[in-house]
């Protein structure tokens, strides 16, 4: 499974997908925007303006929504 999380620096929101995926033992590659222009770029190219940007194998997850990336991610629902 491939995931890659577009952040920026001092986003709340970029933190809290992180912090989640840390803790469901998800590995991913984080991609931040505000370092490395090339990512900027490749988000500009989707028409994507904003983070959090997630791609899982290729689907993208726009903000923090527990149940969507439970869901892309093939992980259980209940107490959500």
């Amino acid at each position: 499974m491939e995931v890659i999380v577009y952040s920026s620096k001092g986003c709340p929101y970029c933190e809290k997908v992180k912090t989640a995926l840390q803790e469901w033992g998800i590995e991913y590659e984080e991609r931040n925007v505000s370092i490395v222009k090339e990512y900027y770029d490749q988000l500009k190219e989707k028409k994507i303006i904003g983070t959090p940007a997630t791609l899982v194998n290729g689907k993208l997850i726009l903000g923090f929504r527990e149940k969507k990336f439970r869901k892309a991610l093939g992980l259980p629902l209940e107490g959500v």
